[in-house]
């Protein structure tokens, strides 16, 4: 007999998880990643990897029905998983448009497609709608530098930016969005001191960021954002994990810019 729809999945990206439980589909889930803190349920499933490390004998011990994994860093893993005789799915969102369609596609993996059309429906509407619709009241789009990594300077991901612009804002960098490899998007000090970034954001894949520090980088305090005490952090959960979550990360980055002097809706 033929299953229509995995029972027994593994997920090794947290906004997997995140969507998988949104559908209503916590209960197939029998594996996570480390990363997994959302929703808190999430919390009391079985840890099975890192992001790039993954414990393969505890997956087999697991008997998944689908293994879903994020991006080409995990390329790796899933070569591994299906060398293994595994079901593997590997999504590769970079944009908005991306994630919404991800969430479309493991809405029609579980059978949940409407609740995941809804899903989408909902962050359309928050990140798309009411925003967009006041652009013409704006008298000034603050300049914002996103850093991603510290060393090396690494600005942020194409679904980042188009979020920035979204809630209001200016990518310094928006020529690099596209390059989905991190390492294709290392910026230099020197260009972000040209760049003048009216807001300075940081999100440092998992790890707290320093904000000392960033104002100490020699030269920086030449930058309107230093000298005027812009610098933010921003969970790197809400912002780096193409999901869900990323509606959080959006209403961080509104209340931020809508501090902003020149700002106005």
């Amino acid at each position: 007999m033929i299953k229509k729809h995995p029972r027994r999945i593994v997920c090794l990206s947290a906004e997997a998880v995140e969507i998988l439980f949104a559908l209503g589909c916590g209960q197939q889930i029998v594996g996570v990643t480390g990363f997994a803190m959302e929703p808190p349920a999430a919390r009391l499933k079985p840890r099975v990897s890192g992001f790039s490390n993954v414990n393969y004998d505890k997956v087999d011990q697991l008997k998944p029905d689908l293994i879903i994994t994020f991006s080409d860093v995990q390329a790796e893993a899933a070569k591994e998983l299906i060398r293994r005789g595994h079901t593997v799915l590997a999504t590769n969102q970079r944009s908005l448009n991306e994630v919404l369609e991800t969430v479309l596609l493991l809405g029609r993996v579980v059978g949940r497609e409407v609740k995941a059309q809804k899903l989408v429906a909902k962050m359309q509407e928050t990140i798309f709608g009411k925003m967009l619709n006041k652009r013409s009241a704006r008298s000034k789009r603050p300049k914002i530098y996103f850093e991603e990594w510290n060393d090396p300077l690494i600005s942020g991901i194409r679904w980042v930016g188009e979020l920035i612009e979204a809630a209001g804002g200016e990518d310094i960098f928006p020529e690099l969005r596209n390059r989905s490899r991190a390492p294709d998007r290392v910026v230099t000090s020197e260009e972000i001191i040209r760049r003048r970034p009216d807001i300075i954001i940081a999100s440092w894949c998992g790890n707290k960021v320093n904000m000392d520090a960033i104002r100490q980088r020699p030269g920086w305090h030449e930058i309107p954002a230093i000298r005027n005490g812009r610098i933010y952090e921003i969970s790197s959960a809400h912002l780096l994990q193409p999901g869900l979550s990323l509606l959080k990360g959006f209403q961080s980055l509104q209340k931020i810019i809508r501090k902003y002097p020149a700002f106005k809706v």
